[in-house]
């Protein structure tokens, strides 16, 4: 196993490396992130299986997970007591790729920060839980093995046509997790799972008899990809004012009411502004993962309540995020390039990019600024495994059969308003055959105005390492004119997808998969409630069609609006395995 870099999707960077008995991850931003991620951490990651895993079985699968290895040992059985039989032996294999359903990890033990500049994390649970996440980030980046089940009964069966098994990774009660309730914390968290839903016998609860209760705990890739990050990555505050590590907090802090003898400024515009002068700061939101008070930024749904929208009964939603504001960053290994989607804004002024971008990629802050450390993210550093954007462009030529790419546009891009950018996009003959919005620079900024006052729809910009490419509309389906069209209605928490990419140089079928598996993606993050997300494309766009279909959407029927007949393309929360990496 050769070392490896993480993108985390908070901007933070890992170094995996394998060491003499199992696998370090290390934090690459020490010297430059003003938030201290756990410097580093060691797993240990193997595969076992069973006996019977190693019968002779007709026609074995060459790549299934119970191909036999050569360098397996078998562990030794253990002696049950008097007129009982033996255990069942188990082979463990050196982790050298992932299988389906026979990898076994825990973490053997963790580097914490040193103690006179960062203060311990105040739960000890939530930063296991972190590590633990972040180790699963890793695993599940890995090549997916092959979902095709050998058994007696399927041995003689084509390996297409096999019963396919869900990859999960098996976490083991030993080492850190060995803890009375470590594990059973890090399950009421949703990290991991056991198909064991009893309480147990075993007054101890597993402790002594490791057999019982805790034994099988597992997490599935399927389960993985639907956990927000923001429950589990947090950084943990300096311990002293004069740390090397300064702490930002996007408040001033108040000791006290003013008073008439204040002598403060009280002119709210003068000392905003000269505060956000003194910061280098614009109006523009943080991230999602920035946070003053070091802890997750994720917060639960409230309690249902219920309103009537033209006689459609539905439930209050929720506000969308600010105009500006980051909902969305996820670093993609084929392409080399951060994934963003921020909330479309009418400033007058272009919004700035605040989060991580690829190596040689232009950012609107150094190392180190407090900028960089307002968003909580910092620039990646070099690794020669990450493609070039020269490199990409080649590639994505070659995805389209050596379709020319259109000059780079992206320096002008990034000095417009979103207002501009949709004036742009919208009178490109490509983009106006199917949107039909064509029209001065009015006629965009109101139907900005009009996304962005919407009550069941929000407008969202999509960018590459921080270079818009795109339009995007996310909308409640129950209150849009689609629900009425779908069989049985649209349940509460469905929501709809409009796309639109604008710039040339982001075509292709690869970034296609990339950001609408993303938008899925998101959907899926923003509210666990979600179980479909729908698009509604033009019948003639087969394109689109296809490429939904390339991420799991299918095709429920044809429908017919007064401006367009359309394909009705669904795809479900539980036949969703993952975004594109």
């Amino acid at each position: 196993m050769a070392p490896s870099i993480v993108h985390l999707p908070n901007g933070q960077i890992l170094t995996v490396t394998p060491v003499f008995g199992g696998i370090q991850f290390k934090n690459n931003d020490l010297n430059t992130h003003h938030n201290v991620f756990p410097p580093g951490w060691a797993i240990v990651l193997h595969s076992e299986d069973e006996e019977e895993d190693h019968a002779d079985l007709p026609k074995p699968s060459t790549v299934a997970h119970t191909h036999p290895d050569p360098d397996a040992k078998a562990s030794t059985a253990s002696q049950s007591p008097a007129g009982q039989q033996l255990q069942k032996q188990h082979h463990v294999h050196r982790y050298r790729r992932p299988t389906l359903r026979h990898d076994h990890l825990f973490i053997s033990s963790i580097s914490n920060p040193s103690s006179t500049e960062f203060r311990p994390a105040s739960s000890p649970t939530r930063q296991i839980a972190m590590m633990l996440w972040a180790t699963l980030w890793w695993y599940f980046h890995q090549p997916t093995p092959s979902p095709y089940l050998t058994t007696p009964a399927s041995a003689q069966t084509p390996e297409e046509g096999r019963p396919k098994g869900e990859w999960r990774i098996n976490i083991n009660r030993e080492g850190i997790f060995k803890g009375k309730h470590t594990l059973p914390k890090l399950e009421r968290m949703g990290l991991i799972a056991s198909e064991d839903s009893t309480v147990g016998t075993d007054p101890d609860d597993g402790v002594r008899n490791t057999g019982e209760g805790w034994s099988k705990m597992f997490i599935s890739q399927r389960s993985f990809w639907q956990l927000d990050a923001r429950i589990y990555l947090f950084t943990l505050p300096p311990a002293q004012a004069n740390s090397p590590y300064p702490s930002v907090s996007p408040a001033v802090s108040r000791a006290a009411s003013p008073n008439r003898n204040s002598t403060v400024n009280l002119d709210a515009s003068a000392t905003s502004g000269a505060m956000a002068h003194a910061l280098n700061r614009t109006s523009t939101p943080p991230g999602p993962f920035t946070s003053g008070s070091h802890l997750p930024t994720f917060y639960p749904p409230p309690p249902l309540q219920y309103v009537f929208t033209n006689g459609i009964r539905h439930p209050i939603r929720p506000k969308p995020p600010r105009q500006g504001e980051t909902i969305y960053t996820r670093y993609i290994p084929s392409l080399g390039q951060w994934l963003s989607f921020r909330v479309a804004s009418l400033s007058p002024k272009p919004v700035p990019y605040r989060g991580p971008a690829a190596l040689g990629e232009a950012t609107p802050f150094g190392p180190g600024t407090r900028e960089s450390l307002r968003a909580g993210t910092t620039p990646t550093t070099s690794d020669c495994s990450i493609p070039t954007v020269k490199g990409l462009n080649l590639q994505d030529q070659s995805h389209q059969g050596g379709e020319q790419q259109a000059p780079s546009s992206t320096p002008e891009t990034l000095a417009m308003t979103d207002t501009e950018l949709l004036h742009k996009w919208m009178n490109d003959p490509r983009v106006a055959y199917s949107w039909g919005e064509t029209g001065p620079l009015s006629h965009q900024q109101t139907f900005l105005t009009h996304a962005l006052t919407s009550k069941h729809s929000f407008p969202v910009i999509g960018c590459f390492d921080g270079k818009p490419f795109g339009f995007f509309e996310i909308y409640w389906v129950k209150e849009d004119r689609l629900a009425a069209h779908m069989s049985g209605g649209a349940g509460d928490w469905c929501r709809g997808l409009h796309v639109l990419v604008g710039e040339q140089e982001f075509r292709g079928p690869q970034r296609v998969r990339c950001w609408l598996s993303a938008l899925v993606h998101y959907c899926w993050l923003a509210d666990l409630r979600t179980g479909a997300v729908v698009m509604e494309p033009r019948v003639d766009n087969e394109k689109l069609r296809r490429y939904c279909e390339s991420v799991g959407f299918y095709k429920e029927r044809e429908v017919a609006f007064p401006h367009k007949q359309s394909n009705l393309m669904k795809i479900k929360r539980e036949a969703w395995e993952r975004p594109e990496l």
